[in-house]
């Protein structure tokens, strides 16, 4: 999913390129980009590309991109689907190559998910550690571009575009439903960091809360004492980063910005 972000979609492609094995194909929504994007897509289906299929037009958002993206995914017969951003990279050169042979270990999962690498703006690459998909209930356990999810499972699905923010927790929340979830032991994807969940936390959190009153019921007491933790912790970050980082990543030195 891209929109006037060229050089995103560059180093995405750029990743998804550069994996060990070439067994998946890539599917592009961008929102009706002016910055050249539409052109350039136009010469990759023309070239030696795995890019099977892309539009360019307005879509009302991400999650709307998204979910044309996953129409298509449908209509090719493709098995799995994982959603990057523009700018989201896969998080080693062979990523791909794990989680095909995960897939075909948990055939039946209707989710997979792992770990995710962020960038710190300074150099550096932390390891964020995904939190257990038993404690859902407290919010999204990792980024969405380190979920798969499993096309016959959420083929009924879609994303909510009443969520501006939020969309992909109530997705991963119904997906659960559809069968059984495989946590993946190592990162899936490398962060882009500045979208929308980071430029608009406190929607992000009301949104949030508002999923989980419609799939967990969630009284106004419970939803109080969640809200003002998540609260705390964006203010965490936002103002003590340095804690925040203590207590939310790893360091490790396989990854590193060159």
């Amino acid at each position: 999913m891209t929109r006037d972000n060229h050089a995103g979609l560059l180093a995405t492609h750029t990743s998804l390129r550069g994996q060990s094995v070439d067994d998946c194909v890539w599917l592009v929504a961008d929102g009706g980009s002016t910055d050249g994007t539409a052109d350039w897509l136009a010469a990759q289906s023309d070239a030696q590309s795995n890019l099977v299929w892309w539009r360019s037009a307005p879509d009302g958002g991400p999650y709307g991109g998204m979910n044309h993206a996953l129409d298509a995914a449908c209509a090719l017969g493709c098995g799995h689907a994982l959603f990057l951003n523009a700018g989201d990279q896969l998080a080693e050169a062979d990523t791909l190559a794990r989680l095909l042979d995960a897939i075909r270990q948990a055939p039946d999962a209707a989710l997979l998910y792992g770990d995710a690498l962020e960038s710190m703006g300074d150099g550096r690459i932390l390891l964020k550690v995904a939190r257990t998909h038993k404690r859902a209930a407290l919010g999204m356990f990792t980024h969405h571009q380190a979920m798969i999810y499993r096309i016959g499972a959420v083929r009924d699905l879609r994303f909510d575009p009443s969520y501006e923010i939020a969309a992909d927790y109530a997705f991963t929340l119904a997906t659960m439903t559809r069968g059984p979830i495989a946590r993946l032991p190592f990162p899936v994807c490398l962060f882009a960091a500045g979208g929308l969940s980071q430029q608009k936390i406190m929607q992000g959190r009301r949104e949030q809360a508002r999923v989980r009153r419609a799939f967990f019921g969630h009284g106004r007491l419970r939803e109080s004492l969640l809200s003002a933790s998540q609260w705390a912790a964006s203010a965490l970050r936002r103002h003590v980063p340095a804690v925040y980082e203590f207590y939310r990543f790893r360091k490790s030195e396989r990854f590193f910005l060159s």
